[in-house]
């Protein structure tokens, strides 16, 4: 699975790029070694302080970069293209595709960052992980 393995990233406020979708920002497959989902997931989460994985499309996923980025953070957004791939990310995530990880933790999905949000914990989770810009 080199070169990728099926997962594409972008970072939240990006321009789409016209022509063939790019891979940037984050190593997907470290020094050509193939990882399991499931090491990949969890390596992909320590690499970022906030990461969305999703599936291409999702209206779900817009609305919460779009949350996150109204308090000031950006996510970094990881789009699963493999049912083994989802099927990791909801394990580890203990909730189905879009998931949100936040310092590493798991968030759930939409309903757990408007908990958070509407909870008064967001902000203050985001600025104790330095993951808000300004």
């Amino acid at each position: 699975m080199q070169g990728g393995g099926g997962v594409s990233c972008a970072v939240a406020g990006e321009a789409p790029t016209p022509g063939p979708r790019r891979r940037l920002g984050l190593t997907i497959d470290p020094a050509g070694d193939v990882e399991a989902p499931a090491e990949r997931v969890g390596r992909l989460v320590r690499e970022s302080p906030v990461v969305i994985f999703a599936r291409r499309g999702c209206c779900m996923c817009h609305v919460m970069r779009r949350l996150l980025a109204a308090v000031g953070a950006h996510a970094t957004v990881i789009e699963v293209e493999e049912a083994a791939e989802e099927a990791a990310v909801s394990a580890a995530a203990a909730a189905a595709v879009p998931a949100l990880f936040v310092g590493g933790a798991p968030v759930g999905g939409l309903d757990g960052l408007m908990g958070l949000h509407l909870s008064g914990l967001l902000v203050p989770r985001l600025r104790e992980i330095g993951a808000l810009c300004g």
